[in-house]
């Protein structure tokens, strides 16, 4: 069984201060530990025989789709950069769920990885049916002018760039029925003053949703995405100072952060046929934020 670390008995309103120096963070650093999925949610089947591959899977919201999908029969490929001990968490908890789970580390800035992971997968697996594009980066500057060359690239090259590059090489194997999901954020609707180059990024994460659907409607292939306001994950210590993390997500109307428990299940959704009539379409879990009216 899975240590009970790792599951919230409550939803935190604030969070000790705490710093991690470099990206995309370490979840088994964090305190407390995020919960990827409530104790008592049961999966039904609702992705039985179904093959997921998701990037930045071994963490955060990525580590809460995958052991979602897993708890509704699906098998999981998961793409991380480098944290070895959370992906190897993760995919334990996924094969705990009664999955097979194939794990690929590598930078999906890089065109011809960012290809393979989906040959990877299908070689594994003999098929792929949900892509879920989730892998980021962010570099908060309160000014545009401090955002550095090195930086303003890393964040389009990774918060983009590859969901091209993994989205045409999917479609080559997609068929009627398949579906892709991408991750935004409430900063795509809002912007953010801190986050210029990460909330942009965004933004075009939501044009892409938006115009993949329509281009691949009467293909019968459904692109949809989830725009998540603050949620507690491995990229918030690593993102922000011991001060702002304390504070983090109390701005909402809910006054607190959410869980990726709280995430994964929207993802289910978008994933299985109960979502049948729904694409280009964007679910907006921030805590009460008002999107679009």
């Amino acid at each position: 069984m899975v240590n009970k670390i790792y599951f919230v008995m409550e939803k935190p309103k604030s969070f000790p201060p705490q710093h991690q120096s470099a990206q995309h963070g370490k979840e088994t650093k964090m305190f407390p530990q995020p919960e990827y999925i409530r104790k008592n949610y049961k999966g039904s089947g609702k992705l039985k025989g179904k093959v997921a591959l998701i990037t930045g899977g071994d963490s955060g919201i990525g580590r809460s789709v995958a052991v979602h999908f897993a708890k509704e029969g699906a098998n999981i490929a998961i793409v991380y950069h480098s944290n070895d001990e959370d992906a190897q968490i993760t995919q334990k908890l996924i094969e705990e769920a009664g999955a097979e789970c194939l794990v690929i580390s590598g930078d999906v800035k890089k065109e011809k990885f960012s290809r393979d992971i989906v040959s990877k997968t299908i070689k594994k697996f003999g098929k792929l049916n949900i892509l879920v594009n989730n892998a980021a980066v962010q570099y908060p500057e309160d000014d545009i002018k401090q955002i550095t060359k090195e930086n303003l690239h890393q964040t389009f090259e990774t918060n983009i760039f590859p969901f091209f590059y993994t989205t045409e090489e999917a479609l080559k194997n997609f068929k009627k029925g398949d579906v892709i999901i991408n991750t935004a954020s409430v900063t795509a609707y809002r912007g953010s003053g801190h986050l210029v180059d990460y909330a942009s990024t965004k933004g075009a994460i939501v044009s892409f949703t938006q115009s993949m659907a329509q281009q691949l409607v009467e293909k019968g292939i459904r692109v949809n995405g989830v725009a998540p306001g603050p949620i507690w994950t491995p990229l918030i210590p690593a993102s922000f100072d011991k001060k702002e993390v304390a504070q983090f997500g109390k701005k909402t109307p809910m006054k607190r952060a959410g869980q990726p428990s709280e995430v994964g299940p929207a993802y289910v959704f978008l994933a299985c046929e109960d979502s049948s009539y729904i694409t280009g379409q964007m679910i907006h879990i921030n805590g009460g934020e008002i999107v679009g009216g």
